[in-house]
Order: C-alpha cells, then structure tokens, then sequence
C-alpha cells in the first residue's frame, strides 16, 4: 500500500531517516563490532554508534546479522580489495607477496579502519546459532586461501616456483601470517614491528632451484 493511500488516522511507519548514509552507518558499525565482536554488541549499542533507531536498522538492513556481513563486506571492499588485486597483477612472486604484507601492515593500523581485521577478530567466538555469519565469514576466509593459492600456482607455472610446490599447503600458510598479524595488530603492534613480522612471508617461499 502506497503512502497517499493510509487513513490520516494511522501513523506512517517510521524508516530510516533521510540524512541516512549508509557508508558512514557501516564504518560505524565496523567500530563497535571489532571492538565487541558480532555477540556482545547489542542492536541498542548499534543505534547508538550509527545514530538511527532500531526501525531504522532492520529497515536498512534487515536485522544484526546481515548488518554485520554487509559491514565485513564493505571492510573486505574499501581497504582489502585493491591490495588483493595489486597481488595478482605484480608480475614478480616475491615482489607480489613482499608488497602484500607490507601493505596488509598498513591496513591493520590504519586509523581509519578498524584495527585489526575484521574476518579474524570480529567473528571469533560465534555462537552455533548464528549459521549465517559463521558460513559467510567461513567463505571469506577461504576467499583468502584461495587467492594466495591461486597466487602461488601462477608463479609454478611461470617457473618462479619449484614445480614440486604444495601451493595449498603454502597459501594456508601465509593466509595463517596474515591472520596473525591482526591479532598483533589489535594487541598494540608497532607499524615496524608489524612490517618485520609482514616480511617473513618472502621467507615461506621455496628457493627455485633448491
């Protein structure tokens, strides 16, 4: 039923205001998620940090799962996606992978992002309830492997990795370091710090001609 059809006397549903942005909502929901994770952070402590009710937020985005994906989604977008790709396009494996961690270094202390990455530390601890966040937040981890795997196959193929290379094994690896460098990240790492750890990742790779 449109608008100009409801009775003067009923009352418009309320939706989200119209100064509404979206972006800003998700970078505020980013914050209170990392901070908290996706279990304790409570619909009100959302309103609050995005400053809209709580109509507002299922209206917007359905309920507080779908709000937390979207906002991992935007994450994984606005500050992971180009470096993912500059991965890819870097002709040089080691220079590809070195400039990865180097940029992922970054990312995780950037101070306009939330600290840390958000598929590592924002889900940890999900209940068995919350299958929706627990599957999305599985397939984004294994995106992680899968890029790095098919990284390390490129590289096999142009004969800048041993032929023998476990490029499974090894992208679980370096998935693994990145994963850790958010941990370190979050527990006050310096940016050098954090870069000498990045730097290990060249490290991983089996020398062409051992």
């Amino acid at each position: 039923m449109k608008n100009r059809d409801l009775p003067e006397t009923v009352e418009k549903p309320k939706g989200r205001p119209r100064s509404f942005d979206r972006d800003k909502a998700l970078l505020k929901a980013l914050d209170l998620f990392w901070r908290k994770g996706f279990e304790p952070a409570s619909v009100a402590e959302l309103c609050a940090a995005m400053e809209i009710n709580p109509p507002s937020l299922y209206a917007a985005f359905g309920n507080k799962a779908k709000l937390f994906l979207e906002a991992v989604n935007y994450y994984e977008r606005v500050y992971w996606k180009a470096t993912w790709e500059r991965l890819e396009q870097t002709p040089d494996i080691t220079q590809a992978i070195d400039r990865f961690f180097s940029e992922a270094a970054e990312i995780l202390l950037s101070p306009s992002a939330p600290c840390g990455c958000m598929v590592v530390l924002a889900a940890i601890n999900v209940s068995a309830d919350s299958t929706d966040v627990i599957r999305a937040v599985s397939v984004l981890r294994q995106e992680g492997k899968d890029l790095f795997e098919k990284r390390l196959g490129r590289a096999v193929r142009e004969n800048q990795l041993p032929a023998g290379t476990n490029t499974a094994a090894l992208a679980t690896v370096l998935n693994t370091l990145l994963e850790g460098m958010s941990i370190e990240a979050k527990d006050g790492a310096t940016p050098e710090s954090l870069k000498l750890t990045g730097q290990h990742a060249i490290r991983l790779l089996p020398p062409l001609n051992a």
